[in-house]
């Protein structure tokens, strides 16, 4: 166990250098990092509590996702009832009160209704509820009515996705490492290292980017309009910049188009007034509904809207078939940027508001960093004392082993992209205080082994041998420990638990495989005849 060959020697040595040169850029300042390949950028992540950053709290509307079950539903109906052999005519439909109630035309073909209709209520999770009651009310009337169990099971699913896709937003403003965590039913939690100021965050953050194609209502009283009165079936939008001067337009309620059908979206110019735009690309499905949309509807005005605010309602003057489609508005290039970024990252399913904001400064951070520093010194200096003093030669090995695989550990953070943070730096100076424990466990076998009567080789070997099973069971159990809090731990304690892990894994390695080869290449240059441990 003590010969090692010169390929095993390499093979040794190969992880350690490229751990230890990982761990360079984390020390060199950011102007020189940023000069290097994007390849060997291998820097740690400093969390929200070191480098200070922006933190948000932001609440969902639950009327919100209501309303837009409502809003869904009605589509889906109109559709089944189109698809109907005979067709079912119905009323206008309406969506007062929470609820959705039309008249059917034909008495005749009520049943015939709510059995099409039925299918597209679905269970509401476990509860052994639908989502949608549907029921018959004067004979002719039916009325589809949200249950209590389907707003909440379509809360949770919108904050789920609400979630995701400001993760995806977060990721698109090149911010590394943000903590993005759903809180209680309708709250997420969100936390950006670096980022001093939250308002362009913020502005991101809450912008829903629902983007929607509806046909603008010509046959509505612009008087009526100007009161925020439509007629049946459709609804009055605020548009600010109405060429008739009117901030108001009414426009049909049945979404032709929607932003779920968009492909991409970027940031551009427009060819005659050189104003930002964003240009925005269907996918296959969305391209040619598109097309049939304006088809259908040459020389009618059709209103884009965002957020429930129309940008514009441009008049149809020939079909789109191309799929692709231009927003403009009085955009800046950074809004017009933030809107892409939004539609790329998709639409979030509610509105959020922000009901907490806090700023950590830099100083706190920087005075977290030289607290864990100075903790991380005393640790190493008081373990390296004690390991000389107690161990000799050996203890030198030891204290160097723990030297490269602090360097180990950062560079196998840099090369994951980990976030170190406070708890983070307590598991650091933990990993330096029970890296050494398998070389006490090492050496105090090595006595034993001598004591009975063993030469100085057999009793080295005898002790790395014998004690490995021991070193490996005890860091099993760490191991567990810390899997156990990265799978159901988040922020600080996923934090400590990562480098709690790494910490283990390389520990083991430099205590135990790099020491021995110390060991033997003492061993075989100098030949002693008697060790001091």
């Amino acid at each position: 166990m003590l010969t090692f060959s010169r390929g095993r020697v390499i093979l040794i040595l190969l992880p350690l250098i490229i751990g230890i040169l990982c761990a360079v850029p984390s020390f060199l300042p950011d102007r020189v990092v940023e000069q290097l390949p994007a390849s060997l950028r291998t820097r740690v992540n400093l969390g929200l509590d070191l480098s200070g950053g922006s933190h948000l709290l932001l609440e969902a509307s639950t009327q919100d996702v209501a309303k837009q079950r409502l809003a869904n539903m009605e589509e889906q109906i109109r559709a089944e009832l189109r698809r109907a052999d005979p067709r079912i005519a119905i009323g206008d439909i309406s969506a007062r009160d929470g609820k959705l109630s039309f008249m059917v035309r034909d008495p005749a073909q009520v049943d015939a209704a709510v059995e099409r209709i039925r299918p597209l209520t679905q269970g509401a999770g476990l509860t052994g509820q639908r989502d949608f009651n549907v029921e018959v009310v004067n004979s002719s009337t039916i009325v589809v009515t949200p249950t209590s169990a389907g707003i909440d099971n379509a809360v949770k699913s919108a904050m789920e996705v609400a979630t995701e896709v400001i993760r995806k937003r977060i990721d698109e403003m090149g911010t590394r490492e943000p903590t993005i965590q759903q809180q209680g039913g309708n709250r997420i939690v969100v936390q950006v290292p670096g980022l001093q100021d939250p308002k362009a965050l913020k502005d991101l953050l809450r912008q829903t980017a629902k983007l929607e194609f509806k046909l603008v209502d010509t046959t509505a009283n612009p008087a009526e309009v100007a009161q925020g009165r439509a007629p049946v079936g459709s609804e009055v939008l605020p548009y600010p910049d109405n060429p008739s001067g009117v901030p108001m337009i009414a426009v049909k309620r049945q979404v032709m188009v929607s932003g779920e059908e968009l492909a991409d979206a970027t940031q551009g110019y427009d060819q005659q007034s050189n104003a930002p735009v964003v240009n925005i690309r269907f996918n296959g499905a969305g391209g040619r509904k598109f097309g049939q949309v304006t088809t259908q509807n040459v020389n009618r005005p059709f209103a884009m809207i965002l957020d429930g605010k129309v940008l514009s309602a441009p008049n149809i003057n020939e079909p789109i078939l191309g799929g692709s489609a231009q927003i403009s508005g009085n955009f800046t290039v950074e809004t017009a940027n933030q809107l892409a970024i939004a539609l790329r990252s998709g639409n979030l399913p509610v509105d959020l508001t922000v009901v907490e904001e806090r700023t950590v400064g830099p100083g706190l951070g920087a005075d977290s960093i030289r607290a864990g520093l100075l903790a991380s010194i005393i640790a190493v200096v008081a373990v390296a004392t004690f390991m000389f003093v107690s161990y000799g030669r050996f203890g030198v090995y030891a204290n160097i082993a723990v030297a490269i695989n602090v360097l180990v550990i950062l560079g196998v953070m840099g090369i994951l992209g980990a976030t170190l943070t406070l708890p983070g730096i307590a598991g650091f100076v933990l990993t330096i205080g029970t890296a050494v424990d398998a070389n006490v466990l090492i050496y105090e076998r090595i006595r034993e082994e001598r004591r009975r009567g063993r030469g100085v080789v057999q009793a080295i070997e005898f002790g790395y041998k014998e004690a490995s099973r021991t070193i490996f069971e005890a860091n099993v159990t760490h191991a567990i420990a810390g899997g156990i809090m990265l799978a159901l731990g988040s922020g600080p304690v996923k934090g400590f638990a990562i480098v709690l892990l790494i910490g283990i894994a390389t520990s083991v390695y430099t205590a135990v495989t790099f020491t021995r080869l110390l060991a033997a290449h003492w061993l075989r240059t100098q030949r002693p005849s008697d060790i001091t441990i």
